[in-house]
């Protein structure tokens, strides 16, 4: 109970974790409630009763609909974790003054689904929760526990550094054991690059995270990318796009070794906590190539297994998109039969990508999540 009488959620509980997203959010899409835990009813309760208590409120321009914090929750979360929200809800900052036009809500917007779905994968993203990686005045030495997710505006803490990541559309980086990913949101179009603005990301990445200040060792090849879209049509429109003058140049022209396409909804939270697991992959890997033979690591093309006729075999399941572009590019100038292995909801959008160069074989997802991650 505050001073004025009036109450304040206990933490732990969903009305108090939802103040904390919106906060570290900014403004959250109000779609994005639905993919929060909890029953629909119960979090619509919830939502309704912050509103109520003017902890919430809805912000509704431009038929974007999103979610503020009100100014005594602001004062609240600021006194029980300064250090967890300081950062966010004080100074001349994006998620504390918040502007009404369109481009920074939807940049806005489409950094809250990335915060979304990381915290629904188990990635921790609260400052006291994470190593300070990019802090230029507490540089972080050690090894990385778990998983973390940095914003684009927690790696700008570099400094003088950041001015070389101008112009990125990155909204973070997703920090893994043995990997980290430059991570992207392009929701329901067909990203948008500044060819050379991506290119000193990751130069600048690779410098802070493979031997530069943050000391946390990755190899310089485990630099990788990572795009969230609503469903699997913007990864259509890239493939298709690969021989036009639209050609997503970044993703398909080797600048990065592995770039992954995830979608935005509860599917691509539980393949995010595959991307991190590396026990999970290579069971689902073990699992898979039964009834393979080995798969030649320094073939002509590329495989994770060869079929009893000894035709390339890839584990398409984390559509990568570079990779799965160079096999089936490599299949159709040596005028060979391949197959791809991936999951049921993405062969509809495959087949139309590549339909004729590979056969397919599916993953039941359903299936695969009871086992992995019931």
């Amino acid at each position: 109970m505050g001073e004025d009488g009036r109450c304040f959620p206990k933490k732990d509980t969903q009305a108090y974790r939802l103040l904390e997203l919106v906060a570290v959010c900014g403004e959250l899409p109000a779609e994005l409630i639905y993919r929060l835990t909890g029953s629909t009813s119960y979090k619509e309760t919830v939502t309704w009763l912050l509103k109520k208590e003017k902890l919430l409120r809805v912000y509704y321009r431009d038929k974007m609909r999103g979610y503020r914090l009100g100014r005594r929750a602001k004062a609240v979360l600021l006194s029980d974790n300064p250090e967890r929200f300081s950062f966010y809800l004080t100074g001349n900052v994006d998620t504390n003054l918040l502007k009404s036009e369109v481009t920074r809500r939807i940049r806005l917007h489409r950094i809250a689904e990335v915060h979304v779905a990381m915290q629904n994968a188990g990635v921790a993203v609260f400052r006291d929760e994470k190593p300070k990686v990019f802090a230029p005045d507490m540089p972080y030495c050690g090894k990385l526990e778990g998983t973390a997710f940095y914003s684009s505006r927690e790696v700008k803490e570099l400094g003088i550094e950041a001015v070389k990541i101008k112009g990125s559309r990155m909204a973070g980086v997703l920090l893994a054991p043995g990997s980290a990913f430059l991570t992207y949101n392009s929701g329901p179009y067909m990203a948008k690059w500044d060819y050379r603005a991506e290119q000193r990301t990751k130069a600048l990445m690779q410098i802070v995270l493979c031997g530069g200040s943050a000391g946390l060792g990755y190899a310089p090849d485990r630099i990788c990318g990572l795009m969230f879209g609503n469903g699997m049509e913007p990864f259509y429109q890239i493939i298709s796009s690969a021989d036009s003058s639209a050609r997503c140049f970044f993703l398909l022209d080797g600048n990065y070794e592995h770039f992954y396409y995830l979608t935005n909804d509860r599917r691509g939270e539980v393949m995010l906590k595959l991307l991190c697991d590396t026990d999970g992959r290579e069971e689902l890997d073990r699992i898979l190539s039964q009834g393979l033979n080995a798969g030649e690591p320094c073939g002509i093309i590329e495989n994770d297994a060869v079929d009893k006729n000894g035709a390339p075999v890839l584990f398409g399941y984390l559509p990568d998109i570079p990779r799965i572009h160079r096999f089936c590019n490599a299949l159709q100038l040596q005028g060979r039969y391949g197959t791809l292995i991936c999951f049921d909801f993405q062969r509809e959008v495959l087949e139309r990508c590549y339909e004729g160069l590979v056969a397919f074989e599916t993953i039941s997802f359903e299936k695969f999540e009871r086992r992995f991650y019931p």
